[in-house]
């Protein structure tokens, strides 16, 4: 057998997930869910992906989670309430909150889960997530222990959450995968090897079943979650989908009912094809091209600034990306909560030719001319869509003189390489963020955040704004603040926004509760399957 077929299978799966399947029960309608790729892990606490996010979405529940709509609404916590300080959250946990075992959901698995993620020997890829709560950074940085973290447990059936800043988006970080709760138990007898098949004790309204990598995760409804009664689809096989044009065939011949990703370039066919199967929506994400300040003359702010004069993103969005992306002028794209409207990159308004004349005027100035043309690396990882963006860019940059070079690779060694400090010039970025707030977005670009800043850009005035919106209780104050920040990024252009993300699937006529919103989720719990 195939290593990339090896088999993970549930073993004792219905015992540990609490089950007793009948030997000649009835088949179960089965829900074929695409999914971008397959996960690297269904340890909550050591994911990273949006692949891994909707699959934790059906197997965990956190303190608050969403709905079909995107909406923001009780998980296990049944109420809440916040200190007049903002510093403080009290969460009441529902009392029929269960594990897939049986036992019930407490306030310590919550305070075991939270220490556990910020602990450094967990090694999470995600805990600067979590930094709002008070001694999160100190104990992630080894600092100080894991019970210092401001998160306590007074009885069962509360717990609450101590903040080192008033954020205005705490309950948003909360169904955040990196905010779900483990299985002590299960953890603790299983070690690494807890989240397989067999395994794996969740608590939210599906269970592990099976893994077949490269081929399905099957989930089953959890019997022991309190609305089990009232989910429609029983069973839920997750098929990774990392070649969409493929991915498509299998659907068109009925074997995937859903796909949360498109090919770019056959919007239109698809669209006749499939009609309103094909569902567009809003995004939160960004696409753009990150800039070595490292090298020079990329730390010539007059360089950076040619080269997105010169940028058609109108073409690019419509052309390149179909209607799958939204031409970027700023860094955060519009509509976040907390946020004043974003503004915008000079020469927004300017035509094209007036652009690319102010674009060859500027690298004049630095020293670029026809004697004298700007050679640039432009680094991307594979796919057909990245491919045709960076063809579109070096046309666009030929019009002013630049010429251009490509290095491609597989996106592991891409976004390890600009972690790295890579020697690069300019290379593709993209980010989704994990909560509609600005400040997911700006700090991508504070000063020591390598793994994310990768031209290594250091701006003193951005820094303290960040810095002081971070301490600012009042939110129109906050919003303002985070305004001025990100008009410096697009004033000095460390990252050169090019589109903003949007939601794209093809949803069956038999699947039923899909709502393209700006979190791009659809919990399964909330869908219904025709026969």
């Amino acid at each position: 057998m195939r290593p990339d077929r090896r088999r993970w299978l549930a073993g004792g799966a219905a015992l540990a997930a609490g089950f007793a399947l009948p030997a000649r029960a009835a088949a179960p309608r089965v829900y074929h869910r695409g999914n971008d790729a397959d996960p690297e892990t269904l340890d909550p606490h050591k994911t990273s992906t949006v692949a891994e996010a909707h699959l934790l979405r059906d197997l965990f529940e956190g303190l608050l989670t969403y709905d079909n709509h995107g909406r923001i609404i009780p998980g296990i916590a049944e109420s809440w309430t916040v200190s007049e300080d903002r510093l403080t959250y009290r969460f009441s946990l529902r009392p029929d909150g269960r594990w897939s075992n049986g036992e019930a959901v407490t306030a310590e698995d919550f305070l075991f889960s939270l220490r556990r993620i910020l602990d450094p020997k967990t090694a999470a890829k995600y805990a600067e997530v979590l930094f709002p709560i008070r001694g999160a950074a100190a104990v992630q940085a080894g600092e100080r222990p894991p019970e210092d973290l401001g998160v306590t447990a007074p009885d069962a059936r509360t717990l609450e959450i101590a903040l080192s800043e008033p954020v205005p988006y705490l309950l948003e970080l909360l169904t955040h995968q990196t905010a779900l709760p483990v299985h002590r138990p299960s953890l603790e007898r299983w070690g690494d090897a807890f989240a397989r098949p067999g395994n794996l004790v969740s608590n939210g309204p599906y269970a592990l079943i099976d893994w077949i990598p490269n081929d399905r995760i099957t989930l089953r409804k959890n019997p022991h979650h309190r609305d089990a009664a009232a989910i429609p689809i029983e069973r839920v096989d997750v098929i990774p989908t990392p070649d969409i044009a493929a991915a498509v065939r299998r659907y068109a011949a009925g074997e995937i009912d859903s796909l949360s990703d498109l090919p770019a370039d056959q919007i239109a066919s698809l669209k006749a094809r499939f009609g309103a199967q094909v569902q567009l929506g809003p995004g939160l994400g960004l696409l753009a091209i990150a800039v070595n300040l490292r090298k020079k003359p990329f730390d010539d702010v007059r360089v950076r600034r040619a080269l997105s004069l010169a940028i058609d993103r109108e073409f690019l969005g419509a052309a390149v990306w179909g209607e799958t992306m939204a031409p970027a002028y700023s860094l955060c794209p519009p509509g976040l909560d907390h946020a004043l409207p974003p503004p915008l990159l000079p020469g927004r308004e300017d035509g094209p030719i007036e652009r690319e004349e102010e674009a060859i005027r500027l690298l004049a100035e630095a020293g670029f001319g026809p004697g004298r043309p700007l050679t640039v690396e432009y680094r991307f990882n594979v796919t057909d869509n990245n491919r045709n963006t960076a063809i579109a860019l070096a046309d666009a940059w030929r019009g002013i003189g630049v010429e251009t070079r490509f290095v491609s690779t597989d996106a592991k060694t891409h976004f390890a390489y600009l972690r790295d400090g890579g020697a690069f010039d300019l290379a593709r970025i993209s980010w989704i963020a994990d909560y509609s707030d600005p400040q997911n977005f700006l700090f991508l670009l504070r000063t020591g955040n390598d793994g994310f800043n990768a031209g290594r850009w250091s701006n003193p005035a951005f820094d303290g704004l960040l810095a002081r919106a971070a301490q600012e209780r009042n939110v129109d104050r906050r919003a303002r603040m985070l305004f001025d920040a990100e008009t410096i990024v697009l004033d000095q252009l460390p990252w050169i926004p090019l589109l903003h993300y949007r939601s794209k699937a093809l949803v069956s006529p038999r699947l039923h509760g899909v709502h393209p919103n700006i979190r791009n989720v659809a919990p399964t719990r909330y869908l219904r399957l025709d026969p």
